[in-house]
């Protein structure tokens, strides 16, 4: 199996011109190059604006950074929030951090689902669809085109432009898109990119999109690669039951703020973790939050119905880390 970090950092402000705002991003830049040195494969970062806890809102800038100071570590967004932001500017900071870091961009885009970011940017929610599709489809002809193109679409207009600079990876960084109604997870395969699946869902769920996904790539005659499916997982190598009890509050407490946030005005929302907010204790059903055995047994079972990458998220600290590397990952290599 090959795994990876998803994750965020914090730069919260101070009210008493007091600590260092920028701490967290640093934390954030030296656990990716410790889990480079331990042999995880990528490390994903978010993109969130207005939470008031110092969220990542420029997910490239940070990222450029720690391609900066590695040099294996896959780098991948998750997700840039398409409807925010001119695809043709996003296009271009996207390929300079792809040229930077030798070719190892990956490109998570989504569509948004927080109603005070909508709000926010006054971008209707309603819009979302449409602003995600129309700038993906500009993003990639920026990429792919050497000669001057023109673009009218709803949205945003472009005249005889030539996208700079190109990207190292051709013919563009790989695209990775959230998915898990059946509906996207068809559209995703459509498009020829590659598939995220929430750290929520159930094992018996994931295995059924995974499925799908593999028969939609064959039914377009596109080869199935399971690696072209990462599925992130709230994942913590506990030191002991106290610990693991901890923690897991912990993680129900972010997760409760993930739903507020989520919420519409009226009370609905469409995260995908608004799906799991009315019955308690649903978006910590599915963690592996234990002793390294407890989490061997449960990426084994996530193993047996096609799982192949795994995006760690919930717990990712240095710490936390080095024990998955030295009690976990071990179980999974290849002549294990």
């Amino acid at each position: 199996m090959r795994f990876g970090l998803f994750g965020s950092a914090q730069a919260p402000r101070t009210t008493d011109g007091n600590g260092d705002p920028g701490r967290g991003f640093s934390e954030y830049v030296e656990t990716s190059v410790e889990a480079e040195r331990l042999g995880f494969y990528s490390t994903f970062l978010v993109e969130h604006h207005f939470s008031g806890s110092g969220q990542v809102s420029a997910p490239l800038d940070l990222l450029s950074w720690v391609a900066a100071r590695t040099t294996s570590i896959r780098v991948g967004t998750a997700v840039l929030v398409l409807p925010w932001h001119d695809p043709v500017l996003l296009a271009e900071r996207a390929a300079t951090v792809d040229l930077l870091s030798g070719g190892r961009l990956d490109l998570g885009v989504g569509k948004g689902y927080r109603h005070s970011e909508f709000a926010g940017f006054c971008v209707p929610k309603e819009e979302a669809e449409e602003r995600f599709e129309e700038s993906l489809a500009v993003i990639l002809k920026a990429w792919g085109s050497d000669e001057p193109f023109s673009h009218g679409g709803r949205f945003w207009h472009y005249h005889e432009i030539v996208v700079e600079p190109p990207t190292a990876q051709k013919p563009h960084p790989p695209v990775w898109i959230a998915a898990g109604k059946p509906e996207s997870v068809r559209n995703v395969a459509e498009l020829g990119a590659n598939l995220l699946l929430d750290q929520f869902a159930s094992i018996e769920a994931i295995g059924e999109r995974i499925a799908l996904f593999k028969a939609e790539c064959e039914a377009r005659a596109r080869v199935f690669d399971p690696m072209d499916v990462a599925v992130a997982r709230n994942l913590y190598v506990a030191r002991d039951a106290d610990d693991a009890r901890v923690a897991l509050a912990r993680l129900a407490r972010v997760h409760d703020r993930m739903i507020e946030r989520s919420r519409g005005p009226d009370g609905s929302g469409r995260s995908h973790i608004m799906a799991y907010a009315d019955k308690a204790g649903a978006t910590e059903a599915h963690v592996l939050f234990g002793p390294p055995q407890e989490i061997i047994a449960g990426l084994q079972a996530l193993q047996a119905v096609g799982v192949r990458y795994v995006l760690i998220t919930g717990g990712e600290t240095r710490q936390s880390i080095q024990r998955f590397a030295a009690e976990v990952m071990p179980a999974f290599l290849p002549d294990s």
